[in-house]
Formats: C-alpha cells, sequence, structure tokens
C-alpha cells in the first residue's frame, strides 16, 4: 500500500522528513476493521512528529497522519483518531493520536477500532470529510464542552486561517454566536468573513465588543490581546501555541474580571459523533485550502509551515 511515513526526523526540514512509498500493512489488534482511505488531512500534530518532537512509539518507518475518511465495506465512515488509553491522571484519556500508537492513517489502507467510524455526511467532499477529525474536534470541545458556547456569545478567535481557527468560525456561526477574528492577511481577514464571521480585525486590534469566549490556539503572540479582549467573566479555551509555549499572563486582569482559562486537547468519541451530527445538520462545509495527491505531501506540509494555508491542507488517496 502506498503510504507517507517518517524514517528519521528533522528539526530544521520537517516537510524532506516524509517519505512516500510502498508499505506492507502495520499488524492491527484482533477486532479492528479495514478502512480504505480516500482523503486525509495534515495538522500540526504531523510536523511535530517530523520534527522529532513526538516520540510515537518509536518504531521506523512510522506512517503519520491522523485524519481520514474511507470506506468500509459498503460504508462511507469518517474515522476516529483517538487510539483507546486508559486515564493516568498525567494526561486525559483522549489526548492519544492514532499515530503516536503506530497507527496513522496517511495510507491506502488503514485498520482501527471499530466504534472509531463514523458515517460521512452526504454533502461533504472526502476532502472535507477528512478535515474534521483533528481540528474540527478540537474546536469542537473548546467551543461547546469547554466555553459552554450559547447562541448570542460573542466568540474571538485568534488568528485567522489554520485548521481550528476556520473550524471555530463555521461552528460558531452556525451556532449562533457573533464570531470576530484576528489576523495580520487582509486576504485571511476577508476570507474569514465569508466563512461566517461578524468581523475581522488586525492582529493586536482593539476587539469591537469584549469577547465571551476566546478561542486561542497561538499562544505567546496574541495571548496578552486575549486577555485584554475577554470580558469579566468571560472564558479563553487553549489547544496550542503555534507561536510557542511560554506566555506572559496579566493576573491582575485575570482575577479582577474572573476571567476562567481552559487547556483543551482533542475531544471524546462522543464529542466526534456530536460534531459530526451538527455538521450534518448545518450542512457545514469545511474550508479546504487544497487537495493534493500523496505523492505531493511534502509540498503540502511545507505550505503549512509557511503559514500560507487558509484551512485544511488535504491528501488524496483515491
Amino acid at each position: 500500500m502506498r503510504a507517507a511515513y517518517l524514517v528519521e526526523p528533522d528539526a530544521d526540514r520537517p516537510a524532506e522528513a516524509i517519505r512516500v512509498g510502498d508499505l506492507d500493512p502495520a499488524p492491527a489488534p484482533d477486532g479492528w476493521v479495514e478502512v480504505d482511505v480516500r482523503a486525509g488531512a495534515l495538522n500540526m500534530h504531523d510536523i511535530w512528529t517530523l520534527r522529532g518532537a513526538n516520540k510515537g512509539t518509536g518504531t521506523r518507518p512510522h506512517v503519520i497522519g491522523s485524519d481520514a475518511a474511507g470506506v468500509a465495506g459498503d460504508r462511507d465512515v469518517i474515522v476516529y483518531p483517538v487510539v483507546p488509553r486508559k486515564p493516568d491522571g498525567r494526561i486525559v484519556e483522549h489526548a492519544v493520536l492514532l499515530p503516536d500508537a503506530g497507527h496513522g492513517v496517511l495510507a491506502e489502507r488503514i485498520a482501527v477500532p471499530p466504534g472509531h467510524l463514523v458515517a460521512k455526511p452526504g454533502h461533504l467532499s472526502w476532502s472535507e470529510a477528512a478535515a474534521l477529525p483533528t481540528a474540527w474536534l478540537t474546536a469542537y470541545r473548546m467551543l461547546f464542552t469547554k466555553a459552554r458556547l450559547e447562541p448570542g456569545h460573542v466568540v474571538l478567535v485568534q488568528g485567522a486561517g489554520g485548521g481550528v481557527a476556520t473550524a471555530a468560525i463555521g461552528l460558531a456561526a452556525a451556532a449562533g454566536a457573533t464570531v470576530v477574528v484576528t489576523s495580520r492577511s487582509p486576504g485571511k481577514r476577508e476570507r474569514a468573513l465569508a466563512l461566517g464571521a461578524t468581523a475581522a480585525i488586525g492582529s493586536g486590534e482593539r476587539v469591537p465588543q469584549l469577547a465571551d469566549v476566546v478561542v486561542e490556539t497561538v499562544g505567546p503572540a496574541t495571548f496578552e490581546h486575549s486577555t485584554r479582549s475577554t470580558r469579566a467573566g468571560g472564558t479563553i479555551v487553549v489547544c496550542g501555541g503555534t507561536s510557542g509555549f511560554a506566555a506572559q499572563l496579566d493576573l491582575a486582569r485575570l482575577f479582577a474580571r474572573e476571567i476562567s482559562v481552559h487547556g483543551s486537547t482533542m475531544g471524546t468519541l462522543a464529542e466526534f459523533e456530536a460534531l459530526v451530527a451538527f455538521v450534518a445538520a448545518h450542512r457545514i462545509r469545511p474550508a479546504v485550502d487544497s487537495t493534493a495527491d500523496l505523492a505531493d505531501v511534502r509540498a503540502q506540509a511545507a505550505r503549512m509551515l509557511a503559514g500560507e494555508a487558509f484551512g485544511k491542507l488535504c491528501v488524496s488517496l483515491s
């Protein structure tokens, strides 16, 4: 089977660490089911793996990718991207992705636990369906589980363009929220408005109104702006840090406004099922920046590293 995989990490040139070629399928635990993959998508998690930050099982070659949609038997499905794991007090049970356990999905044929398959909504293309598992699930948990988003809330999304950011725009707008997006790029601000954002401002600019919920994926570059832009009693939800992982925090503003800060990672199977149902009910179409053949997956990774993408970077395996 054709697959995209890692042999040796490269911290300086992660896209160049990707190899594409024929591999034998990895042995699957008893009871797992096969999926013929039609499309996949890349995430920053893959970049960290290619740089060597995620050790995974330590085995090589290591198939990358946690996002896949395809066919299982006679069903069109989307794969829930998380490995079942018992909580141990150090990591939540839904935090380990399939590739980190040696079951990456950027391959023509994969095996996954039978309960990990959710029916693909008929209005989605294969690439749009493959966009959902990691970024959209992350955004769904941030908004609805952690921040308890309600219609009429004001949501601030820091950094338009990324997979989680575009997902948050689409989900929050469909839920009846007012969505404000920040970006340094005028082009990305314009595209965010087309996705359903109410307002799009330059990074660090004053928000039109203080936010009930802030979706924070950028980190140190935007975190001070996030706290300034949150209303009293509001919530900041953090799922990553594309600009780094050590942010200064204005404690006076935090306690004076009684702002809640939540960490969030991935999501449960029940949340994934709810996400897909929500996407189907509202006929949301995830923003897909581009879809390339598996042979061109390095170019997709390079585009992610350059910060050029708006929406998900997808890969075709059909």
